[in-house]
């Protein structure tokens, strides 16, 4: 049985991949950091159950379609597998910033939606692992515990400081990874 500590959900662009201001609209675009990907596979042979959550808003304005982010997805997946590692679901919120939905975070609808489809009773003492303060907030709405990355825009949000009080802080996946590993064995 999955419990809520040994599961880590992560942030899609800028802690799987990199970021762009002008979004990711296409499978040439989606490029992975290479470490990160490797990070998913040691958490999977760790034990840890791994989920994604990403906001897609491209979807709402027209830039991108779902086949197009499934694209990104199924190489996302095929990656990791070579790894040995395993992503167990793929969450995402295809709404625009007024689209007034709950899933998009710093709202922790999509998280909601993630402890249901694993059984969860609760995601208290889970790590919800992104690069920016919307990630950790919706996190932390649901007892998750923080882990900012200082990739994509992870310096900038730290930088500005606000909101980061409970979170711990890496400069990338792979660090948070050696870390947990090393820490929690």
């Amino acid at each position: 049985m999955l419990s809520a500590e040994k599961l880590i959900i992560l942030d899609r662009d800028g802690v799987i991949n990199h970021d762009s201001d002008a979004y990711i609209k296409s499978l040439n675009e989606w490029v992975p950091y290479p470490s990160s990907i490797a990070a998913i596979g040691r958490l999977s042979h760790a034990g840890f159950t791994v989920v994604v959550a990403t906001n897609q808003s491209g979807i709402a304005r027209g830039y991108y379609d779902e086949a197009t982010l499934q694209s990104m997805h199924d190489r996302l997946l095929a990656l990791v597998e070579k790894e040995g590692g395993h992503i167990t679901h793929i969450a995402y919120c295809p709404h625009g910033p007024d689209d007034k939905c709950s899933c998009r975070k710093p709202l922790p609808g999509m998280l909601y939606q993630i402890q249901q489809r694993l059984g969860l009773t609760s995601l208290t003492g889970s790590w919800m692992v992104g690069d920016s303060l919307r990630d950790l907030q919706a996190g932390e709405a649901v007892g998750c515990r923080s882990v900012l990355v200082r990739t994509g825009k992870g310096t900038k949000t730290e930088a500005k400081g606000e909101g980061l009080e409970k979170a711990h802080t890496f400069d990338d996946l792979a660090h948070f990874v050696d870390w947990l590993i090393t820490t929690k064995q």
